[in-house]
């Protein structure tokens, strides 16, 4: 079982910055690919951007040399920066783990592939 607990959502004018954080429980956090989806009211659940065991990043074309995820093993934590926000970033944020062990590139961006989620960070950002 793994617990992950998301923090660091907020207000923030366009064009500001945040970063989220995800923390996770256990001890094999190290083993799992990491990825970050949101959901805006009223739209389906969308990627953002996702982190492989080996560090190798995933990213949505819409926030792409916008956002960062990045991962500290020995913190058993993802981060994702988040730089130049739009007003269509605002969502709901989850972090979620991906517990196979070779998960397929093109399974980084797909939300059932993920066995655990948070239960979501509120990002909003005004005009």
């Amino acid at each position: 079982q793994v617990q992950l607990v998301e923090s660091g959502g907020g207000l923030v004018q366009a064009g500001g910055s945040l970063r989220l954080s995800c923390a996770a429980s256990g001890r094999t956090f190290s083993r799992y690919a990491m990825g970050w989806f949101r959901q805006a009211p009223g739209k389906e659940r969308e990627f953002v951007a996702a982190a492989s065991r080996s560090s190798s990043q995933y990213y949505a074309d819409s926030v792409k040399g916008r956002f960062t995820i990045s991962r500290d093993n020995a913190k058993n934590t993802v981060y994702l920066q988040m730089n130049s926000l739009k007003p269509e970033d605002t969502a709901m944020y989850y972090c979620a783990a991906q517990t196979i062990l070779f998960p397929a590139a093109q399974d980084m961006g797909v939300a059932r592939k993920y066995d655990y989620w948070g239960q979501g960070t509120q990002v909003t950002v005004s005009s």
